[in-house]
């Protein structure tokens, strides 16, 4: 596999943007889980190089949290929670004649991969009586959806600014 240099760099810039914007939180949640800008540049970086590129650079996010400091009570879900849930970021990529839907699609996998690790590790947190994918779904959502929804509004203002700049 020949990658251009240019898309290595791309790729390196955007991982290490994503990694500094997770740390500045827009808001938390008590269990875990955060609002952050940190989806943004994987979502542009896998629109303007691919699917295939922006799940690399999504595993990478992901591989990068999980060693800087991921919460961890199986390898399962430390899996579910940051290498496989980053990586799925990435596949707005593979919808980039439709910007808008790729955002949504990789937020809701993205989402999937989340609800599914709360389901199966932290469904003691779940109030008595209330059904654990309920549960597990809407503690995720109330994380994933602003950030999709964030992400969209600034990838409409950013990405055409970026299309100019021919890298």
């Amino acid at each position: 596999m020949n990658v251009p240099i240019k898309n290595l760099v791309e790729g390196s810039l955007c991982v290490s943007l994503s990694i500094a914007l997770s740390f500045v939180k827009l808001f938390a949640l008590p269990q875990g889980g955060s609002v952050s800008l940190g989806m943004l540049p994987i979502i542009i970086f896998a629109l303007r190089r691919g699917g295939t590129s922006g799940v690399f650079a999504g595993l990478a996010v992901g591989l990068l949290k999980l060693f800087l400091g991921g919460y961890i009570v199986h390898p399962l879900q430390a899996l579910l929670d940051y290498p496989v849930a980053s990586a799925l970021i990435g596949t707005a990529g593979f919808f980039r004649s439709n910007k808008y839907f790729g955002v949504g699609v990789a937020s809701i996998l993205n989402l999937f991969a989340t609800v599914l690790s709360g389901v199966v590790f932290f469904s003691e947190y779940a109030p008595k009586g209330m059904n654990v994918w309920l549960y597990s779904f809407l503690y995720n959502a109330s994380v994933v959806i602003p950030e999709a929804i964030i992400c969209m509004t600034l990838t409409y203002l950013i990405l055409p600014r970026l299309d100019k700049i021919s890298l």
